[in-house]
């Protein structure tokens, strides 16, 4: 039979389906199995996801844990999540209105009474589940997961408790006292949870009675639910400018899968830390990608530093350049320029002018990891922000990878967070570790590097200068008053589009961002950098 041709017995009936036509072109729902029974086949009926979703809702409401369970791809481990839903969370009393289904997928609306102590109060969600074909069983199952039960159960073993609150309530200020609030900026919630893990007992608050989803993966902070009995909140006091974090907030909105941070250059206090993901990570502080064409302010530091280069010295932008058997090439539409400054390098992004520089004498294969982790603070794993964060990582790598680190790919990773205090310490020449939360609360000893030389600051700063109002960050930073430079990036990655970086001064403000195939520089992290810098004067 030829490729793409399926085929099944059916009471006899010899069927076929011709591939691509789909699982609709045939309402086959039955094959026979090896020892003569029936095993249901093809995605469920309407009737099978009706049937099915009832059956689970029924025993859940009844408080039937293992009945439900049975209804699932994965009994055991939804057997006890809805055991320890009523046992270790106390929710009873449930109620389940289901919505109406899309294909196999089935919305509803929960209502429950939480309680502990005498005490009770109302708890009201949504979530969804699917309806799947058992692989084994051709039952049609529940596709088990733990959001079924409450969409904030993330991971596998995550579960609801409720009792006495772990840490006591803060309230959280920013650095003008104004309150920051998970309603009001969405992207704090799972750092205002840390905070209150981390802080909740210095802040001088009492704890309260809460349902909290436990989250399995270690270091992750309770996330609160329902409050049956207030605690006493503490007030705790960051760095945060409400301003500049609701600006970072609306800004990431027009980007999927993007992130910003914003840093006060003279001082290292975060003024806003804003993610746009389907998940909950923490992208701005701990993602660790390739930072494109933004890693050039620390090559061409290196480059100023050890006098290969400067910033008014000739650094060639040919079409081409080869690095050990690897070419590399420029963005489509830059034109070569033989003639070209380090400046000129700089400010048009030419990759080859970089390439061509890093082999020169005395450069070596860690000159690159020196600069980042000496003068820049970077790749020493000592940052102490107040909550999780990585400090980027410039390894000393040989071969096409050293050339590669010196534009942002190959084996350079960072953050956003790192990005915005790369251009702090460019513009400044000093080194401040980045930090949320004051190191006098809790006596957190911060990082610190030796700086740039004053002459490879002045060079770096107005670089950065004549990108924003001459280079390729013209178009995005236009008509931003004050003293502002930039440095664009666009980071390459197999599979996707490439990654859009940006980062950027204003003044005393100093930000960066990314966003996941987000095309080049100046497409997506570029207008989100802008808004930033735009609120920070």
């Amino acid at each position: 039979m030829g490729k793409g041709v399926r085929a099944t017995v059916i009471g006899g009936v010899f069927a076929v389906l011709v591939g691509g036509a789909g699982y609709g072109a045939y309402n086959v729902v039955q094959a026979v199995s090896g020892d003569g029974g029936s095993v249901r086949t093809g995605p469920p009926s309407a009737d099978e996801v009706e049937e099915t979703s009832e059956k689970f809702f029924a025993a859940w409401e009844q408080g039937q844990a293992a009945e439900a369970g049975s209804h699932t791809d994965f009994p055991q481990e939804a057997t006890a999540l809805l055991t320890a839903y009523e046992q270790g969370a106390g929710i009873s009393k449930v109620r389940i209105t289901p919505g109406k289904a899309t294909g196999a997928v089935v919305p509803f609306e929960v209502a429950a009474t939480v309680s502990h102590d005498g005490t009770s109060k109302p708890l009201a969600y949504k979530s969804e589940l699917r309806i799947v074909r058992g692989k084994t069983s051709g039952r049609a199952l529940v596709d088990w997961a733990p959001s079924v039960v409450h969409p904030e159960l993330k991971q596998k073993d995550d579960t609801l408790v409720t009792g006495e609150s772990a840490t006591p309530p803060i309230e959280a200020v920013d650095r003008d006292d104004q309150v920051l609030t998970k309603a009001k900026y969405p992207s704090l919630g799972p750092i205002l949870d840390t905070l209150r893990q981390r802080y909740g007992d210095r802040a001088g608050g009492t704890p309260g009675v809460e349902l909290v989803v436990r989250h399995a993966a270690e270091g992750v902070a309770d996330t609160p639910l329902l409050t049956l009995a207030e605690g006493e909140p503490g007030k705790l006091r960051t760095t945060l400018s409400a301003r500049v974090q609701a600006a970072a907030e609306k800004a990431v909105k027009g980007y999927p899968e993007s992130s910003v941070v914003a840093v006060k250059p003279s001082t290292g206090e975060v003024l806003a830390v804003a993610n746009h993901r389907k998940d909950a990570f923490n992208a701005a502080f701990e993602g660790q990608v390739a930072p494109g064409s933004t890693m050039k302010i620390i090559t061409a530091a290196m480059l100023i530093d050890n006098g290969v280069a400067s910033m008014n010295g000739p650094a060639p932008c040919p079409d081409s350049a080869t690095w050990q058997s690897q070419t590399f090439g420029n963005l489509p539409g830059l034109a070569a320029n033989e003639g070209a400054t380090l400046a000129d390098t700089f400010m048009r992004s030419c990759n080859t002018g970089f390439i061509k520089l890093v082999d020169e004498e005395p450069l070596t294969d860690s000159s690159l990891t020196a600069e980042a982790q000496e003068r820049f603070g970077l790749g020493r794993d000592d940052w102490k922000t107040g909550i999780t964060s990585f400090d980027g990582s410039v390894p000393a790598s040989t071969g096409p990878d050293r050339a590669a680190n010196a534009i942002g790919q190959g084996e350079v990773q960072m953050s956003p967070l790192n990005m915005a205090s790369v251009t702090a310490t460019a513009i400044t020449g000093t080194f401040r570790q980045p930090y949320l939360v004051s190191p006098d609360l809790d006596g957190r000893e911060l990082a610190t590097a030796d700086g740039l030389k004053a002459d490879t600051a002045t060079q770096l700063k107005q670089m950065m200068r004549l990108t924003a109002t001459q280079g390729t960050a013209q178009p995005v930073m236009s008509g931003l008053g004050g003293d502002i430079g930039a440095k664009t990036g666009s980071a390459e990655v197999d599979g996707q589009d490439a990654n859009s970086w940006f980062t950027g001064f204003r003044d005393d403000v100093s930000a960066a961002a990314m966003a996941v195939s987000g095309g080049r520089g100046g497409e997506a992290a570029g207008p989100i950098v802008r808004a930033v810098l735009a609120a920070g004067g």
